[in-house]
């Protein structure tokens, strides 16, 4: 081994492998990790980076839920500020909601076009959902073969009028048409009979806002995911569980062998409605934020591996759809920014729950790999790509909107204070620089 040579050599104290953190050394060539071996080995790369004292080496952490809104929406985000942003973040792999993009990625045309707008912006790899629609049976088994992760519906209004709903019916057809090529359907879950049935939503308080949106609703919607589920076979996925009442039901349903996974994300995991400020429409997001007692659940739920992993939900929009100048909740477009803050937001919260980084990153990186069949993502192990970023665990910051690279400057952690500044990220062995787009827009099943 001594005498290989590598493009780089990253030595440090503190490497975190599928073995724990350690003293290692990370010998890469061509993009991938290709050695491993105890700090001290002395392996001979081109480039040496040795680690500070207080730094960590981490795997690219991976985002399967973000809605990058490009084309048609690009003020709202886009490819370049989106993947920016997830790179000082320390996230090294996104996957694209098929919604707010014009057109919607629900047929094969769409998801051309939309790869063709991200291919010179990427800087870190990009890969794309595709959605469920009323009427889109037939496009299905295209774009999987084209290499869309899976597919998304919801079980009530998007938001958006060009991406509707299914009923529980239709979605199961399309589930029983997944199972046929194995590929996953994931599910916004929020009912839209018990919504209907639930008080209006309008005004400033974030009290009348989070009683439009009942845990009720979220609860029977999962209910009936998981059985069509089971009785289809298919692989689903429940996105954004803010409600912990369906925890039970969820564990019930995975030891019944039902091929369920669930996510939540860190505004379930950090924030509390009791602290949301009346009018402030930063935190408004479908599922709402809950309340303390629910957000304690949310994290045991985390721990005894009822919910698989954490992904932002990154739904960003312009400041005018916000309506903060009168903080209607009614009015306000439902989404939170988080994509860059991810990992200081769930590590500032774990450490102080006695929760290790190593967890923290299981969560956030290996699990989300694993629910997109990224075979190359998500571990610092010997094969995968050299996807790193370099973590001060104990280093800490205050949010400021301003200076993050998300589009529009808003979000509910404006002036938070948080642990964990992301130093420099990798992608396949280069660090991203913000100026140069190095990401490649990957497929199910390969590049």
């Amino acid at each position: 081994m001594p005498d290989e040579h590598f493009d780089l050599v990253i030595r440090g104290q503190r490497v975190l492998t599928t073995a724990g953190i350690a003293p290692r050394e990370v010998g890469i060539r061509a993009g991938k990790i290709v050695a491993l071996e105890p700090l001290g080995n002395n392996l001979q790369g081109t480039e040496i980076v040795e680690l500070a004292d207080d730094e960590t080496l981490l795997p690219g952490l991976v985002d399967t839920h973000v809605h990058v809104n490009e084309p048609g929406r690009t003020e709202w985000e886009g490819f370049a500020s989106a993947t920016r942003a997830a790179a000082a973040g320390g996230v090294t792999t996104i996957i694209d909601m098929p919604l707010n993009s014009v057109p919607p990625t629900t047929t094969v045309e769409a998801l051309k076009l939309k790869r063709s707008v991200a291919a010179s912006q990427a800087f870190i790899d990009v890969g794309f959902w595709g959605g469920a629609i009323p009427g889109n049976k037939a496009d299905l088994r295209p774009l999987h073969d084209e290499g869309v992760f899976g597919f998304k519906c919801f079980l009530l209004h998007s938001g958006v009028d060009e991406f509707p709903h299914l009923e529980a019916a239709e979605m199961e057809q399309d589930m029983a048409e997944l199972k046929s090529f194995d590929s996953l359907m994931i599910v916004h879950a929020e009912d839209s009979h018990a919504i209907d049935r639930a008080p209006h939503p309008g005004g400033d308080q974030y009290a009348t806002f989070l009683a439009s949106r009942p845990r009720g609703a979220e609860n029977k919607a999962i209910a009936e995911v998981i059985e069509r589920a089971r009785w289809t076979g298919a692989r689903a996925h429940i996105l954004h569980l803010s409600s912990s009442d369906a925890l039970p039901m969820i564990a019930s349903a995975k030891r019944d062998g039902v091929k369920l996974t669930v996510e939540t994300c860190p505004h379930y995991l950090t924030l509390m409605a009791e602290e949301i400020p009346n009018g402030a429409t930063a935190y408004k997001c479908c599922p709402p934020i809950r309340e303390a007692a629910n957000r304690e659940l949310l994290w045991k739920g985390l721990q005894d591996g009822t919910i698989d992993c954490i992904v932002s939900d990154h739904s960003p929009s312009t400041l005018d759809l916000k309506d903060l100048e009168n903080g209607d909740f009614a009015v306000a477009w439902g989404g939170v920014s988080s994509l860059q803050l991810g990992l200081p937001l769930i590590w500032s919260e774990a450490r102080h729950r006695g929760i290790s980084l190593e967890q923290v990153v299981s969560w956030m990186s290996a699990k989300p790999a694993a629910l997109a069949r990224l075979t190359t993502k998500g571990q610092l192990a010997l094969g995968f790509d050299a996807d790193f970023s370099i973590f001060a665990q104990d280093e800490a910051f205050v949010v400021d909107v301003s200076k993050l690279n998300h589009k529009n400057p808003i979000t509910p952690y404006d002036g938070k204070a948080l642990s964990g500044v992301v130093r420099k990220t990798y992608l396949r062995g280069t660090v991203v620089d913000g100026k140069t787009p190095t990401g490649n827009l990957i497929r199910r099943g390969g590049v």
